[in-house]
């Protein structure tokens, strides 16, 4: 992302993000937290607690992630804003109580609150935690994406795609094996979580099964993204749904052409699809994204379903 109209972030040829300056760290980043290796144990050690989070809140819960980084070479001007908007909208449109939204953005006083990766798997795992049938959970993530090569066999592409939390550097990225595992894995029947994630090579950052493709004539169909032998990407009997601005060879970009400053385009073409039709259908969301981004928005799923006429509930 950056925050030139219509164009997008530029990573280095690798495909990750430009490396910050040894010495640059946001507000609330802890300068001795040492490196973390996060196993599948290690979530759950780690994750057993939220610091300062709230309690479960009934039916809806969102974790919002907006990550600027701060103070680094690969500063995003929209991200802290995005995030705002989307917790906004949230709560104004989709009536998410704002007591059941975690937010995360280096502008928060509280320490917890910084999206380092530690804080962000607490605030996922506090996401599902005593999640039950009817819950309608949402993840929000604006910020640095890039790719890494797969070592246990379960990506067609052969790369994880990962997010990039503010200290990435120090403590890892977080892999689409580890939120797959985190927030996808244990929704139980009748609950359903929809991911919006606004970076590049966001295409397939849930790692669910099902990728919805269109081709040149419009027509809509589900590609099959499971390898054989592979570890089970699915929920515990729910339904997760993944927005994402890019394929996972893409990069995302920013916009000023509808606000007059710099915003994700994915998460602004988001919220003026749904403030312009309440009861819009996936299909339709796609449709009026790719109006307004350069890159080709996806969705994929741990189901299929005609995206033409279901709507977008949550």
């Amino acid at each position: 992302m950056n925050g030139n109209n219509n164009q997008q972030f530029s990573h280095n040829q690798e495909g990750s993000p430009p490396q910050p300056p040894p010495q640059a760290r946001p507000n609330g980043y802890n300068q001795q937290q040492p490196g973390l290796t996060v196993t599948s144990s290690h979530i759950q050690q780690v994750t057993a607690h939220t610091s300062n989070a709230q309690p479960a809140y009934g039916r809806k819960k969102a974790v919002v992630c907006g990550v600027s980084y701060l103070g680094q070479k690969n500063y995003l001007e929209a991200s802290s804003s995005d995030a705002r908007s989307i917790k906004d909208f949230l709560v104004n449109n989709l009536k998410f109580p704002e007591a059941s939204i975690f937010l995360l953005t280096e502008d928060e006083e509280d320490p917890s609150r910084i999206p380092t990766r530690i804080n962000i798997f607490r605030a996922l795992k506090w996401l599902v935690e005593s999640c039950q049938p009817g819950d309608s959970l949402v993840f929000y993530y604006t910020g640095h994406g890039s790719k890494e090569r797969d070592f246990d066999g379960d990506e067609i592409d052969g790369f994880d795609e990962v997010l990039c939390p503010v200290d990435y550097q120090t403590a890892g990225k977080i892999t689409d094996d580890e939120i797959n595992a985190t927030i996808v894995r244990p929704l139980p029947p009748g609950a359903k979580l929809h991911g919006i994630i606004d970076c590049c090579f966001s295409g397939t950052v849930l790692d669910l099964p099902f990728l919805s493709k269109t081709d040149s004539k419009g027509t809509s169909r589900w590609v099959d993204q499971r390898i054989q032998y592979a570890a089970y990407k699915g929920t515990s009997g729910g339904i997760a749904i993944s927005i994402s601005s890019c394929t996972d060879h893409q990069k995302s970009g920013d916009t000023t052409a509808f606000t007059g400053k710099s915003t994700g385009a994915l998460t602004y073409s988001f919220i003026h699809a749904l403030r312009k039709q309440p009861n819009i259908t996936y299909g339709s969301l796609l449709n009026s994204m790719r109006t307004t981004i350069t890159q080709e928005p996806q969705i994929s799923s741990t189901e299929k379903f005609d995206i033409h006429s279901k709507p977008l509930i949550m």
